[in-house]
């Protein structure tokens, strides 16, 4: 009983009715229209703050979940491997999209998992064929549409980048011998 009537007293004022006579004679209806009327006199603007869930409504389940975030490399993400190996069906150009312009050398590749992507291929020049079998890593090619595998480079068939001096661990080029003065 005492609960309730400190929830009352304590309540927002907003859903008190008001019943003074002199707010029922403010309120009445007048008979002009206001200029500026708004769109839908039911959705109000309110400053109360939504209600957050009791314990009980948590306790039986109300919170949603969060939504899971789409994978970047599904076909990878699906076996739960870094990495896999497969074969090049066809190599080819893709045009990128709209500011930048150029040719992105790509593969279109059949995993070991029985999947069929198309991979970017890093590096200037390259040595692969159809037929050749790669390494097949995630990880998207931000201009080209489509594109969300990488290759990579020194494994398998695919070699390293020549004459490649700095980022050599990226691109698979072994570590240039000295030069022997005498």
């Amino acid at each position: 009983m005492v609960g309730s009537i400190v929830r009352h007293l304590f309540s927002p004022a907003t859903r008190r009715p008001l019943t003074t006579p002199f707010t029922s004679a403010v309120l009445k209806p007048s008979r002009f229209t206001p200029i500026f009327r708004s769109a839908s006199p039911s959705a109000a603007f309110s400053t109360t703050p939504a209600r957050s869930a009791t314990l009980n409504q948590v306790l039986r389940g109300i919170r949603k979940g969060k939504r899971a975030r789409h994978a970047v490399s599904p076909a990878l993400s699906n076996t739960n491997c870094p990495a896999l190996k497969g074969v090049c069906l066809r190599v080819g150009v893709v045009r990128p999209k709209k500011p930048n312009s150029g040719e992105r050398k790509t593969a279109r590749v059949k995993l070991s998992s029985g999947a069929v992507v198309t991979a970017y291929i890093p590096g200037e020049g390259h040595n692969i064929q159809q037929h050749s079998v790669v390494l097949v890593r995630g990880g998207r090619a931000q201009d080209c549409p489509g594109v969300r595998y990488h290759l990579v480079r020194g494994a398998l068939d695919l070699g390293g980048v020549a004459n490649r001096t700095t980022s050599r661990s990226k691109y698979g080029t072994k570590k240039p011998k000295k030069a022997t003065v005498g």
